[in-house]
């Protein structure tokens, strides 16, 4: 068996934990301690984040997306293969290093998504991206925990808490999805949610394109009007 090997870590803001990206061969492993978050073997799950949105937000020209979290890239390339050549992507990603792997040892396994010139991609905490924005974006697509709950650093749970939910409300167009990867369901999520405006549908998507454990994407419209 090929040992893993530690390329580096990374502290998060605010969070008492660091991140770790480990190599074993030709496979890549980003964790939180020793808490795994993501493996480059197991991506059919956050490329369905993006596939999924896409699916429901539909073609809308200059369309503009925002995704929270940029992991190993997977929702991202998902996301740009998706979209048009007028769409634009905001990447907000709170810790530096992660960025720094998507363009190093990580560029091959997202095909280079970062340098798509539709990509924005900011050092920035997503929760105040969407605050800062009215009626901006066709979809929001947030992965930066394991769930809704602030497990990376607690101040994440305010993007889960009414008045977060509120604010991403606020920053979409009108039929506008936001979407939001979790590694398990969580049936309060899914009643706040509803409470807070949007019409939800929750899903059951594998790990991997046909095998691994079962994780949820909730895909939360705001109406039309």
């Amino acid at each position: 068996m090929i040992p893993w090997v530690v390329l580096d870590t990374a502290p998060i803001p605010g969070g008492s934990e660091s991140l770790r990206l480990l190599q074993r061969g030709t496979e890549f492993s980003i964790q939180l301690g020793h808490n795994e978050l993501m493996n480059s073997r197991l991506s059919g799950s956050e490329e369905a984040l993006a596939t999924l949105s896409a699916a429901r937000v539909g073609a809308r020209r200059n369309a503009c997306w925002l995704i929270g979290g940029y992991g190993m890239g997977f929702t991202l390339r998902a996301a740009l293969d998706a979209l048009a050549d007028d769409a634009r992507i905001v990447l907000a990603e709170l810790v530096p290093a992660v960025l720094d792997w998507g363009r190093g040892p990580l560029a091959g396994i997202a095909s280079d998504a970062l340098l798509d010139p539709r990509v924005a991609a900011r050092v920035a905490d997503v929760a105040e991206v969407i605050r800062a924005g009215r009626s901006t974006y066709d979809a929001i697509l947030l992965d930066v925990d394991n769930g809704p709950d602030g497990l990376t650093r607690s101040a994440n749970d305010r993007l889960y808490d009414p008045a977060g939910l509120a604010a991403a409300r606020a920053a979409l167009r009108p039929g506008g999805v936001l979407a939001v990867w979790s590694a398990h369901p969580d049936a309060a999520f899914t009643q706040r949610l509803s409470r807070s405006g949007f019409r939800v549908e929750e899903v059951g998507v594998r790990a991997g394109r046909s095998r691994g454990a079962r994780h949820t994407i909730w895909l939360a419209a705001r109406p039309d009007r």
